[in-house]
Formats: structure tokens, C-alpha cells, sequence
């Protein structure tokens, strides 16, 4: 489980730092369109992927993994308002978050035994 949490989470990472955070520091004709796009400016670009960037560091570093994918998980809400107010297409836009979210939860369930094992204590109604 621990190995496939962890391959798991270097497939976001790999998905995210050329896909998302990369683009925003460079300042990407596609970057600066689709944030502008959902009624964002530009300016906020580069914030926005030292954002990505340091969440995502905090959600690899174990010590600081729960921390991380919570505050990950913040920032995808925000994304998924963002295109729902533009109204961006459903399933490939406006969901995409929700879609990074479950595999970011879903790494983190696989690769740390202690928060599988408080949520499964906590699922199944057995005490810690």
C-alpha cells in the first residue's frame, strides 16, 4: 500500500509541476489564458504557482503531509468556484479539482499508516 501511495503521489507531482506550476513561472500564453478565462488577472499568475508549489511540498514531505492536502485541498475548492462562476464545462473543467483531490487524499490514505489507520477507526466506529 505504502508503494503505491507514494507512486501515487509522484504522478501529481509529475502531473503538476510541468502541467500547472512550471507554466505559471514562465508566464505561458496558456496559463495566462485559462486563469483570465475564469475571471482571474494575470498578475496574480506567478502567486499562484509559488502557491501550488509550496502546498505541494508540504503534501510530499511526510512530516507535513495532512497539513499539506488539506491546504491543497483548499486550493482546488477554489479552482472548481473559480469554473463553476465562469461556468466552465463540467467534467473536464470545473471538476478537474475535485478530481485531483481524490487522488491527493487517496495517496495519502495509501502511503500513511497512521492517517489510514484513524480514518478507518473512525469509518468503522472503533475507538483509537
Amino acid at each position: 500500500m505504502k508503494r503505491t501511495g507514494w507512486i501515487l503521489t509522484a504522478l501529481l507531482l509529475l502531473f503538476m509541476l510541468p502541467a500547472s506550476i512550471a507554466p505559471k513561472f514562465m508566464g505561458a500564453a496558456a496559463a495566462v489564458d485559462a486563469l483570465t478565462s475564469i475571471g482571474w488577472s494575470a498578475q496574480h499568475l506567478v502567486a499562484l504557482g509559488i502557491l501550488e508549489l509550496v502546498l505541494l511540498l508540504l503534501f510530499v514531505w511526510p512530516r507535513t503531509a495532512l497539513l499539506g492536502a488539506v491546504l491543497f485541498t483548499a486550493l482546488l475548492g477554489g479552482t472548481v468556484a473559480s469554473h463553476l462562476r465562469a461556468g466552465s464545462p463540467l467534467a473536464s473543467h470545473t471538476l478537474f479539482g475535485v478530481y485531483l483531490g481524490v487522488l491527493l487524499w487517496l495517496s495519502l490514505f495509501l502511503r500513511d499508516k497512521n492517517f489510514r489507520s484513524y480514518v478507518l477507526d473512525h469509518m468503522l466506529g472503533r475507538s483509537p
